[in-house]
């Protein structure tokens, strides 16, 4: 199924990773970056309910639970422990892909996020600490709210890069923990405990923690 699964997206410029294991999943999710889950109920170890609830403690990544349990209080449980929608199968290709596609849309467009205080505000581009602005770069700003919306994720600094500033740019590592740096030294002042949130992982990149 997993393979399947994949034939019927890669085609439709989705990079698919597949786990035979729900340990797996949450190890991957752990340190690794995705922009949403297909997960079964039926599972070997851990269940696809069990994955998707722990994935919930520290990730809001879209969750897809497609399985063969198809009682609606299957479909309750699996929602009540964080998935986002539910195909039964024997499912439809194109059915599964516009369901991905509508949470995707959904997902990525995330105007408004804020904690304890700090306010990143997508849609009017500003960052605010208790309605006091942050005066920050467009790099600084792009870069602050991909880590806050991806919490525990760890970018490697090349992704970062591939993220920010595009797969063409002329530019290495070390603009990345100037941006940081920089990021850092503007929310201190502001009052905003960034080392609280915005960690360094040695010799990897960095995380925000919430």
């Amino acid at each position: 199924m997993r393979d399947l699964v994949t034939l019927y997206l890669e085609p439709h410029h989705y990079t698919c990773i597949s786990f035979a294991s729900g340990e797996e999943v949450l190890q991957y999710l752990e340190k690794g970056d995705a922009d949403l889950l297909i997960l079964d109920i039926m599972m070997p170890g851990m269940n696809g309910n069990e994955v998707a609830r722990e994935v919930r403690l520290f990730s809001n990544i879209p969750i897809i639970m497609l399985t063969a349990k198809d009682t609606s209080q299957d479909m309750v449980t699996s929602l009540k422990n964080g998935a986002d929608d539910y195909i039964t199968k024997p499912f439809d290709e194109d059915v599964l892909l516009a369901r991905i596609e509508a949470l995707l849309r959904r997902t990525n467009n995330v105007e408004k996020l804020e904690i304890k205080g700090l306010c990143w505000d997508e849609k009017h581009h500003i960052l605010t600490y208790h309605q006091d602005e942050i005066n920050v770069t467009p790099k600084e700003f792009a870069m602050l709210g991909l880590l806050m919306k991806n919490p525990k994720v760890v970018f490697e600094r090349e992704k970062l890069l591939d993220r920010i500033w595009g797969y063409d740019a002329e530019t290495d590592g070390r603009t990345i923990d100037s941006h940081i740096r920089n990021l850092r030294e503007k929310c201190r002042k502001s009052g905003f405990p960034i080392d609280d949130h915005l960690k360094t992982v040695w010799g990897i990149g960095y995380k925000w923690i919430l």
